[in-house]
């Protein structure tokens, strides 16, 4: 079994950055197309990006591209991600996944275990 747990939220201002960080416990971390997704509130839960299991592969929502960056540290069981120029629209919770089931890697329902959540909040 897999536990991932975010850190690396917080306040910053509107053209700032944050990097989020997802260490996932468990054996099997190397083996698993990771993700993140977002939850801001009242709105459901969406894609920002994910990450295929070496790192050679990755996927963006398009209002996130050029200005977050997906990546992995397998050796330390971490995934990251570098967000810049952020915007008050990004403000969210951020959960990190891991993808053990087929589908898009932009589908919900293709991930199974899934972290706690980091608030990100962007002031204008």
């Amino acid at each position: 079994q897999v536990q991932p747990v975010e850190s690396g939220g917080g306040l910053v201002q509107a053209g700032g950055s944050l990097r989020l960080s997802c260490v996932a416990s468990g054996r099997t971390f190397f083996s698993y197309a990771m993700g993140w997704f977002r939850q801001a509130p009242g709105k459901e839960r969406e894609f920002v990006a994910a990450i295929t299991w070496m790192g050679e592969d990755t996927f963006y929502k398009d209002s996130v591209k050029g200005r977050f960056t997906i990546s992995r540290d397998n050796t330390k069981n971490t995934l990251y991600l570098q967000m810049n120029s952020l915007k008050p629209q990004d403000t969210a919770v951020y959960y990190c996944a891991t993808k053990q089931y087929s589908g898009p890697y932009g589908y919900e329902g293709a991930y199974n275990y899934w972290g706690q959540g980091t608030q990100v909040t962007v002031s204008s």
